[in-house]
């Protein structure tokens, strides 16, 4: 398939998102789709989609123009749209999940339920993936969904596949298969569109690459003409630091302290200390617990046996009420499922966490609501229209970015982000890194969990890493190190060797 997109223009208001874009598609090519939170990426991906039309301009297939104008006319030409935030029905098991929309029914009008698993079995087969097609999606961890969301494509028999930001939570084994079937895909004619903000993995994937910022495309051609210093500049329109940003300070007394921590199903024995001003990361491989564990310390998990000391006080957190009264704070890391409230606005998003602060008699101070969320708004560069927009007329980067604000507004003596900068440009990642560094300095105790060895290397004074639930070890100095993470993460080298 040939894919053409000329002159596409977008405005939401008098915002205008696309000016004049052409972006163009080969059949066989894996081209990333590049640009920072609100360059228009996912608004001219969703005009291909035919989720929402352009102002102007014209789609060609095979030479032949388009008109979609919903998304079954888009699905019909043979083009998939894996969306950043996944479509998946939470109530449904997998298999069914595979064929919303298009189910096999068997005789007398009964769905063919035995057929439809039968099919989900060999669409896993092919991508050397172990899940059970009757299990409820509800249940599946966030880097399986994205798998069944790509496996449903692949289904689809689909001649192009837009893929926004497919391995934001996934491992580093998950995605090597995710790649392996997306060259395999590619090998057959399929003409991938890869849109993501990590640029090492658009180098070991992609063969194109387009950029946008601000609407417009700035730059395009062969990823192997290119580096990752480059792609980041024509994002961002200037040189993007790639320095550790571990620096000297001040570490005061304990914030936060775990003694013995467990549960009876994801952690076990954990023992660490935070104290005012250091960056401490947490990370790991997929199952290593320290989502749970932190959740649990928050008093948004099951229970914990072990005992956590505040201010060097013992405490029992039971709610998350009471842990942000005692000074808590935690940014969850599925922001569809447990960060954004999709039905309030992007004002009410920001700011709840302190409509206790900012209310007498049980009404809230919108004045002192808005002068606090604009200087957060002003910090962390979020992108939006107005404030009573829904959170949901975001990009998934500037949803990310309200919800820091949500936490930062909350004055939290500990503040826990779970993958802060997922789905978040090169530039934003930088001003949340400043931001963090910014809170350890004023004696905020920061703790970054993150899948990425690279992130945690930047930004944290030293790292806990986990394996099956457990502390395998403690690294900093030298050894906070890529190599020496991954030992720890995989279980090959155990905390007495650290």
């Amino acid at each position: 398939m040939k894919l053409d997109m000329r002159g596409i223009f977008k405005s939401f208001g008098a915002s205008g998102v696309l000016k004049n874009v052409d972006f163009s598609l080969e059949g066989g090519e894996i081209c990333a789709l590049l640009g920072e939170n609100g360059a228009g990426k996912s608004t001219l991906m969703n005009i291909l989609g035919g989720v929402i039309p352009a102002d102007r301009g014209e789609i060609y297939i095979d030479g032949a123009k388009a008109d979609f104008t919903q998304p079954i006319d888009s699905m019909r030409a043979g083009i998939a749209f894996i969306h950043q935030e996944l479509n998946l029905i939470n109530d449904l098991p997998v298999y069914e999940n595979m064929f919303v929309g298009r189910e096999i029914n068997g005789p007398f009008g009964f769905l063919d339920h035995d057929k439809m698993i039968s099919e989900t079995e060999r669409i896993f087969a092919m991508m050397e993936m172990e899940l059970d097609p009757r299990a409820m999606v509800r249940d599946l961890d966030p880097s399986y969904k994205q798998i069944v969301e790509t496996a449903r494509a692949i289904m689809m028999n689909s001649s192009v596949i837009i893929m926004d930001e497919p391995t934001s939570s996934l491992t580093e084994t998950e995605i090597e298969r995710v790649f392996a079937i997306v060259r395999t895909l590619a090998s057959r004619g399929v003409g991938i569109v890869f849109i993501s903000h990590k640029l090492r993995e658009v180098m070991r994937l992609c063969t194109r690459y387009v950029v946008l910022r601000d609407g417009s495309m700035v730059a395009s051609g062969s990823v192997a003409d290119v580096t990752t210093d480059s792609l980041a500049r024509f994002m961002v329109g200037h040189d993007v630091r790639t320095e550790t940003l571990q620096r000297g300070r001040q570490v005061g007394r304990s914030v936060l302290k775990a003694e013995n921590l467990s549960d009876s199903k994801f952690f076990r024995g954990v023992n660490f200390e935070v104290k005012s001003g250091e960056v401490l990361g947490v990370t790991g491989l997929l199952g290593d617990g320290r989502s749970e564990l932190f959740q649990s310390i928050f008093g948004a998990g099951g229970g914990y046996a072990g005992q956590v000391y505040i201010d060097g006080s013992p405490v029992k957190v039971k709610s998350t009420t009471q842990a942000l009264n005692l000074g808590l704070a935690y940014q969850p890391r599925n922001r569809k499922e447990n960060g954004i409230l999709k039905d309030m606005d992007i004002l009410e998003n920001g700011s709840i966490s302190i409509w206790p602060v900012i209310s007498k008699f049980g009404f809230i101070d919108r004045a002192r609501q808005g002068e606090l969320f604009d200087r957060q708004v002003k910090n962390l560069r979020i992108k939006m229209g107005g404030r009573t927009d829904l959170i949901t007329s975001l990009s998934g980067g500037n949803q990310q970015k309200v919800m820091l604000s949500r936490w930062i507004s909350s004055d939290p003596r500990a503040l826990i982000l779970d993958n802060p900068t997922q789905g978040v440009d090169v530039g934003a990642k930088e001003e949340i890194y400043d931001i963090i560094l910014k809170l350890a300095d004023e004696g905020v105790a920061v703790i970054v969990l993150s899948s990425e060895a690279g992130e945690i290397i930047r930004v944290c004074d030293r790292a806990i890493v986990m394996y099956h639930g457990r502390i395998a070890g403690i690294v900093s100095g030298d050894r906070m190190n890529e190599h020496d993470i991954m030992r720890l993460a995989t279980g090959a080298e155990s905390d007495r060797e650290v």
